[in-house]
């Protein structure tokens, strides 16, 4: 990779801004607009689908056709049940970790905007007893200041409505990304830099490439699902996030040996169609672009999924970013793998050949 910078001040202002704004699963449309609009200088054409999944096209007329993917939304909560005293008990929609929600503030999304409120947790004076209640999803609730089940109601909140949690962008020591949602607003962030980068480097490609941010990731693969019957891609490249297993109380003989400012982690799964994975080594070793492996056993657990086992088959491989601390407010990652993530991708398109099969019968 080169030394100069990949990233400037326009992209990570747009990161901010795009990070900063709430996209949870099933209500990914306003971040999907932010996105679009950054992304609109270097593509062709777009195109969206009913449940808010947005592609950018360079090339449309072009009958081989290529995929990089990130997804767009974020876990979160939905109001399950409001107390008669004003309080609200939640359920996850996604991954959303309840140890972590205790004394977190939230925003709860009604159609007269956002209303403010808090997960609540008794005092530590209060349970010294003979043994601690841990936080647990039948135990968690809202606050929002009401005193009745009316007071609620009149703000706008009912069963239904999306909770997400307010935490902001920050750079740590100057080179730690650190925000809720980096899984995986960073992957569309990513992709659309390699689309940038296509544009500013004058990069004409022999097929047509469709830079992919999928809604509903978090629930089971369902926008990538509907939108790779939808494009019918020729190769897919997808990127997410992966686990870094250096902090305490992870262990590395189950999670593998991971760490963010290594590099790119390249997967290997039955998923992934092994030709376009070391298509993707070869390009890395190559440019001199630093690199982790990391085996996922049965399935990968990311779009990629969908994406290889649609239209009777899709060659996809998963490009990953370490971070640190998912499905927290302070998921961390290091500038300089979402530079090298860029930089693969990018590489990796450039090598790709137009009608490429990837059999492994030729």
């Amino acid at each position: 990779m080169s030394t100069k910078s990949i990233l400037n001040d326009t992209s990570i202002a747009f990161l901010e801004s795009y990070l900063n704004n709430a996209s949870p699963t099933g209500y990914e449309s306003e971040g999907q607009k932010l996105w679009m609009n950054y992304l609109k200088p270097y593509v062709d054409a777009f195109i969206t689908d009913t449940y808010g999944t947005a592609v950018g096209v360079i090339n449309p007329d072009a009958p081989y056709k290529v995929v990089i993917e990130g997804h767009a939304d974020e876990i979160s909560w939905y109001v399950n049940y409001i107390t008669e005293d004003g309080l609200i008990y939640v359920i996850r929609n996604g991954g959303s970790d309840h140890q972590i929600a205790p004394s977190k503030r939230v925003n709860i999304h009604t159609k007269n905007g956002i209303v403010k409120g808090v997960f609540g947790w008794p005092a530590i004076h209060t349970r010294l007893r003979d043994k601690e209640e841990i936080p647990k999803l039948s135990n968690i609730f809202i606050d929002l200041g009401c005193e009745t089940k009316e007071q609620v109601e009149a703000l706008g909140v009912h069963v239904g409505c999306v909770i997400t949690y307010p935490d902001e962008f920050m750079i740590l020591n100057e080179n730690k990304f650190v925000c809720r949602a980096i899984d995986n607003r960073m992957g569309g962030f990513m992709i659309a830099e390699v689309a940038r980068l296509l544009k500013e480097n004058n990069k004409k490609l022999p097929f047509g490439l469709y830079i992919v941010n999928s809604v509903q990731e978090e629930i089971g693969l369902r926008g990538a699902e509907m939108i790779a019957h939808r494009i019918k891609p020729n190769v897919a490249i997808v990127t997410d996030v992966t686990h870094d297993t250096t902090t305490p109380m992870i262990d590395k003989k189950v999670e593998g040996d991971l760490k963010m400012g290594k590099g790119p982690v390249i997967g290997y799964s039955p998923a992934i169609q092994n030709k376009l994975r070391d298509l993707i080594v070869d390009t890395a070793e190559e440019k001199k672009i630093p690199f982790q492996r990391h085996a996922t056993s049965r399935a990968t657990g990311t779009d990629t999924d969908a994406f290889a086992y649609s239209n009777g088959g899709v060659p996809s491989a998963l490009i990953s970013l370490p971070l640190r601390y998912m499905h927290t407010t302070v998921e961390m990652v290091h500038r300089d793998d979402v530079e090298n993530v860029i930089q693969l991708i990018y590489e990796a398109l450039l090598k790709i050949e137009n009608n490429e099969t990837f059999s492994y019968f030729n």
